[in-house]
């Protein structure tokens, strides 16, 4: 296997696994929540402060992922933007 498949490989796996935690956070949130509106008998207080945190936490998941996978493509990025652009040719003139 080489580099790039093995990079790739490497970053399909984060991004399910994050997908994956995502899923888990939101409903541990709800189910949790939801317990503890049963046993404290609130309406839904703590299964939408839960969710919601399940949510936030989720969110800070993702982007902690996104920001790797950009410093690693850092210097494939300044490369690309260091490249002289080519002009456009003029429009001929009927």
């Amino acid at each position: 296997m080489d580099s790039d498949n093995r990079k790739s490989f490497v970053q399909m796996a984060y991004a399910g696994s994050v997908g994956f935690a995502f899923v888990l956070l939101i409903f541990c949130g709800l189910f949790v929540g939801a317990w503890l509106d049963r046993k404290m008998g609130t309406s839904f207080l703590f299964t939408i402060l839960l969710f919601v945190a399940g949510v936030a936490a989720g969110l800070r998941n993702l982007h902690v992922l996104i920001k790797r996978f950009s410093r690693d493509d850092e210097t494939i990025i300044t490369s690309i933007r260091s490249e002289p652009h080519r002009q456009r040719p003029q429009p001929a003139k009927e």
